[in-house]
């Protein structure tokens, strides 16, 4: 596929707007427009990029080849069926739904189309910019903290899926292994989903996973701790550092690389390269974030038992 692509973005809002900034940097691909509920958000969001503003969903995707669904979380899923019931390509930011269901929905949607269904946990590039992804060895332990200060934003999930979603793809990377025990605590202080969580994940080859999540921290915070048989990596995902005592011979500089300065851009970037047949899969496939996703709903059941 060597024509030039049409591309579209669902969502207006700050997500929407990294998408379609993206789109319109890329040789060989038009950005042809932005879909919101409200107009003037589209209008604003588009003109600027040379795009259309669009009022009406299916409007958008008779104008496009792929889209990316950047609206609230709750409607992830009906856009991105819509979506790949008309044949599109779609890239959903994470979660891939808020139900797991809806999730695997959207999997066998996009087999019986044969379009490319992608996911974006960015983290995965910054991941695969160290070495960490294909690391020789499992790792028996990993502690992640994601906290952040109230922003009023993904406010129609809860924490889990909004942020402590982000490590347990990470973890699946690199345990891919299947989950025995989930412990989990929650509270919730805005409304009834929670803003803050713990969770204890144990997996069938002894690995644990020890995470917190907390979206109204008066600070934020958003480190890991990676343990290996043979050392440990612990990073710092805002100061995009890490320390590492392990024998993998990992890339200190990787804030430096392309892709540790651009994960998002490389991440839609590898997805057009997919829609094209350019590369076998997306950094992260449906499959996968439909896991990641069945993962997080098992932590709030848990912690909301």
């Amino acid at each position: 596929m060597n024509q030039r692509l049409r591309a579209g973005v669902v969502g207006a809002g700050v997500f929407g707007g990294h998408h379609a900034r993206k789109y319109a940097s890329l040789p060989d691909v038009e950005l042809a427009g932005v879909f919101d509920p409200h107009q003037e958000r589209a209008e604003a969001l588009a003109g600027p990029l040379g795009a259309r503003a669009f009022d009406d969903l299916d409007a958008l995707l008779a104008a496009t080849d792929l889209v990316t669904v950047a609206s609230p979380a709750s409607a992830h899923a009906g856009a991105a069926a819509a979506a790949l019931r008309a044949g599109r390509h779609v890239y959903v930011e994470k979660p891939l739904a808020d139900r797991a269901e809806d999730a695997w929905a959207l999997v066998d949607a996009a087999r019986t189309a044969g379009t490319v269904l992608a996911c974006g946990h960015q983290e995965r590039v910054v991941f695969r910019a160290m070495g960490l992804i294909g690391a020789p060895e499992r790792p028996t332990r990993i502690e992640a903290v994601r906290r952040g200060t109230f922003t009023g934003r993904s406010m129609d999930v809860s924490c889990v899926l909004d942020l402590m979603i982000h490590d347990i793809d990470l973890a699946l990377v690199l345990d891919p292994g299947a989950l025995v025990e989930v412990k989990a605590e929650g509270a919730a202080s805005m409304g009834d989903l929670a803003d803050h969580a713990r969770a204890r994940l144990t997996f069938e080859d002894g690995m644990v996973g020890q995470f917190e999540a907390w979206r109204a921290a008066p600070a934020r915070e958003r480190t890991m701790r990676v343990v290996f048989p043979s050392g440990e990596v612990r990073i710092d995902f805002l100061a995009r550092t890490f320390v590492d005592t392990t024998p993998f011979g990992l890339n200190a500089g990787f804030a430096s690389t392309p892709e540790g300065r651009d994960p998002l851009g490389a991440s839609v970037a590898e997805f057009v390269a997919a829609v094209r047949g350019e590369r076998p899969r997306p950094l992260v496939t449906g499959e996968e974030a439909a896991r990641a996703l069945e993962v997080a709903r098992e932590v709030d059941r848990v912690a909301h038992a």
